[in-house]
């Protein structure tokens, strides 16, 4: 596969997102693997099914939906009982408080029922009103009922509403 200049020897499907430029590049001092920007950390980082998904997904979400760089965070840490976690994405709302989980997958992984637990499980410490679960091929936008706990599946995720 080749890719904006760079020939591609891991396998990264076609996703259901539009083309975006990603940048792609092969690394110098990690054994030649490649990297892709993330633009949201500001920096390389190393290219994997799941970042792959990862970054289009990001890219949907700044570009299509309008959701500002400032206001997502990625692979932070949390503590879910005693064991150290990292989330996939989260975006903040405009009082910088959680408002959407996003869990990714890798293209070949089914969304199923333990994908959708591991969100839940990390929505228990977070408590967003909102998950967003992909794998690039399918995407999974629901809403939490935190009193009821049960969620609510929605056609498709929101463009940012500023208010």
């Amino acid at each position: 596969m080749y890719f904006h200049g760079v020939i591609l020897t891991m396998e990264l499907p076609p996703l259901h997102f539009p083309d975006y430029k990603l940048t792609i590049k092969r690394s110098a001092t990690s054994n030649g693997r490649l990297k892709i920007f993330d633009k949201i950390r500001l920096k390389y980082v190393s290219l994997t099914p799941e970042e792959w998904v990862r970054q289009h997904l990001l890219a949907f979400l700044t570009l299509d939906k309008g959701y500002p760089a400032g206001l997502i965070g990625v692979e932070k840490e949390i503590k879910v009982n005693t064991l150290s976690k990292r989330f996939d994405a989260l975006i903040y709302n405009r009082d910088h408080l959680p408002y959407i989980l996003i869990e990714c997958k890798a293209p070949a992984v089914l969304l199923n029922q333990s994908v959708f637990d591991q969100a839940a499980r990390y929505n228990t410490i977070l408590n967003v009103p909102y998950l967003l679960i992909s794998n690039g091929l399918d995407i999974f936008f629901l809403r939490v009922n935190h009193t009821t706990g049960t969620y609510e599946f929605l056609e498709e995720v929101p463009h940012f509403n500023p208010h």
